[in-house]
């Protein structure tokens, strides 16, 4: 019997699909099913319209069998089976698909009835990357003649004629040889073939059955004090074969939600909410999402993945499929189930089409408007949720400078002075008083550090509110939203408050006094601050530092934390109150003891710095200062 040749390319083509196309082996078997899942749509189909079919939906059935001393593999179906033709058409032709073929030739309203999930071709191939040798016994439906074809790889196949009793096909892989840095064997343990079908196959529609070794007492010795066990055989249905995204809503419970997501993604705690929905139009898919009711342990290192489970028609394509989600809605897990995906190739390797991008906009759509639902009508779980996950929206707003704020501004929360709660910046707005200019935010460490802020004091008095931000990524998140509801948004830093001015004005004599107090203050102080100006914030408090320009303290210790040997810094303003007390104590020194007055100014420096949580620059020097001004 001669050997036939490939018709591609045959051993670059073929190594090119077993060791660059498939990069992880375990999916040869999801390969081998999902084509004999084909096989049995096929012949399901012709059994709508052909009555000699004999064999009903619940009739099909795809078998797994191994043996370990022969080192065989073999997945057999009842399906539609193959011909000659369709051996040399089919597998004697790399990159070749009956299914593909079959869909196109079947009828357009007949493409809504069946789902065929190979389309390409070289599923079938992804068994070399375990098998040296792989032999195809099938017998076509309708067909009296059955044919068996036999390949070793990329040097050719055999096709002759065979005995075979009933329609369909046998796959038999004899594995390869295990090596130092290869173990084939696990492909012949039951744990190891039942674990990769619940993995990629479990939604098959049709039963995955194989003999299961099982241990049980023995009968006799059952009241026993010390029984004994025997191993016995028994045929298993490993796949559930409907999941639980394609059954209606109303068919399923809140606790089996919210046990599949707990099962699989591994989480001890239930959901705070599931989210599903079902698309039809230009892409068609069903998903089933989960927002996490507790933040993941690794959810902000590069450990944490992620993405989607993505299927396709029942069959696993990608774990994480990152492209269905954008960054602000990292934290959603779930499935998508797409009979529209576009496959490169291998169901490994996916096109970035307008199908998942399609997919990402309705399902990013969909995730804001349940978001938006909650806020609203779910408050309390909301907050829970904020809690745990607030901080990757206002990354979202910060990211893509800026390019998602609008989408999500509706969905911030951030402390409010007046309340003493959390609360959206909508809500902000509609309780502002009548004369309020601005929407006001402080950054610090804590509430309470934030509160005890001097700058505060006269903002508190013309009872304005103020949102108080303790996260690194606050201060970044309001520069990127620059106003809400045309109101523009300010740090209370701010060289201008819109503040009602005071009805008392400094006389020139008072001028004259604060030039020349800030004159002094800068002259002794030098480079250590940009300015020194009268402040239009303080009321009881001598001086306060601010920052000018674009970067705030906060900033400056994130990218110090972030890049400690890069030394930025912002820009320090000291604004001083020169009717407070201790600046008229200073001022009283300059004539009798300069160096008690330049002593002052750098206390009040410290003082400055202290409050507004910036590092003093020597320690040493300002305990040396307070000890000097004790004496």
């Amino acid at each position: 019997m001669a050997k036939k040749e490939f018709k591609s390319e045959s051993k670059r083509l073929l190594d090119l699909m077993i060791n660059s196309i498939y990069t992880n082996r375990e999916i040869f078997l999801r390969e081998i099913i999902s084509n004999a899942s084909d096989a049995i749509d096929k012949l399901c189909f012709k059994s709508l319209t052909d009555e000699n079919v004999g064999l009903n939906r619940e009739d099909f059935k795809i078998e797994i069998s191994a043996d370990k001393d022969n080192r065989t593999l073999t997945v057999s179906d009842n399906g539609i089976g193959m011909d000659q033709d369709d051996l040399e058409n089919n597998l004697g032709i790399i990159a070749s698909s009956g299914s593909y073929k079959f869909k196109q030739e079947i009828g357009e309203n007949d493409k809504e009835n069946i789902d065929i999930i190979g389309q390409f071709g070289v599923g079938f191939y992804s068994a070399f990357m375990v098998a040296k040798d792989i032999t195809v016994i099938t017998k076509k439906y309708g067909s009296d003649k059955a044919y068996i074809w036999h390949s070793t790889g990329a040097d050719g196949y055999t096709i002759e004629e065979t005995d075979k009793d009933t329609v369909g096909t046998d796959i038999v892989m004899i594995l390869k040889d295990n090596t130092d840095e290869d173990d084939y064997d696990e492909y012949l343990e039951q744990y190891k073939l039942s674990s990769l079908i619940k993995k990629y196959s479990d939604y098959i529609r049709y039963p995955i059955e194989m003999e299961m070794k099982r241990s049980r007492v023995k009968e006799e010795t059952k009241d026993s004090e010390k029984p004994e066990y025997e191993d016995y055989y028994e045929k298993e249905t490993l796949n559930s074969m409907v999941p639980i995204w394609q059954k209606a809503k109303k068919d399923v419970t809140e606790e089996e939600y919210n046990n599949f997501y707990m099962e699989k993604f591994m989480d001890y705690t239930a959901p705070l909410k599931t989210i599903t929905t079902s698309v039809e139009g230009v892409v068609t898919y069903k998903a089933m999402l989960f927002i996490p009711a507790k933040t993941p342990f690794n959810y902000f290192t590069k450990d944490y993945k992620k993405g989607l489970q993505l299927y396709s028609s029942g069959v696993l394509i990608m774990d994480n499929c990152e492209d269905l989600l954008p960054e602000h809605f990292r934290f959603v897990k779930g499935v998508v189930d797409s009979p529209d995906v576009s496959l490169n190739i291998s169901r490994e390797m996916l096109q970035q089409d307008r199908v998942l991008k399609q997919m990402e906009k309705t399902l990013e759509k969909k995730i804001k408007n349940e978001l938006t639902s909650m806020l609203k009508k779910d408050r309390e779980n909301y907050d829970k949720f904020w809690s745990a996950f607030g901080a990757q929206l206002k990354y979202g707003c910060v990211s893509e400078y800026g390019t998602h704020k609008d989408e999500l501004q509706n969905l911030l929360l951030f402390y409010s002075s007046k309340q003493k709660k959390n609360i959206t910046l909508k809500e902000y707005t509609e309780s502002m008083k009548e004369e309020q200019k601005y929407i006001y935010y402080a950054t610090g460490e804590s509430i309470e550090t934030i509160d005890r802020l001097p700058v505060l004091e006269l903002l508190k008095d013309n009872d304005f509110d103020v949102l108080y931000l303790t996260e690194e990524v606050d201060e970044f998140c309001m520069q990127a939203l620059i106003k809400y509801a045309e109101k523009d948004i300010k740090s209370v830093l701010n060289d201008d408050l819109g503040l009602p001015e005071d009805e008392t004005k400094e006389t020139e004599e008072e001028k004259k006094d604060s030039e020349g107090t800030i004159n002094f203050m800068k002259e002794t102080l030098g480079d250590k601050v940009s300015d020194v100006v009268v402040s239009k914030k303080l009321k009881s408090y001598p001086v306060v530092l601010t920052a000018k320009g674009g970067m705030s303290f906060e900033m400056e210790k994130y990218f110090n934390t972030v890049n400690p040997e890069g030394g930025m810094k912002a820009t320090r303003v000291l604004e001083i109150n020169p009717n407070h007390e201790t600046v008229k104590a200073m001022m009283s020194y300059i004539d009798t003891d300069i160096e008690r007055a330049k002593s002052y100014c750098k206390l009040l420096l410290a003082q400055a710095e202290l409050m507004a949580g910036v590092e003093i620059d020597n320690t040493a020097d300002y305990t040396n200062l307070v000890l000097s001004l004790m004496k």
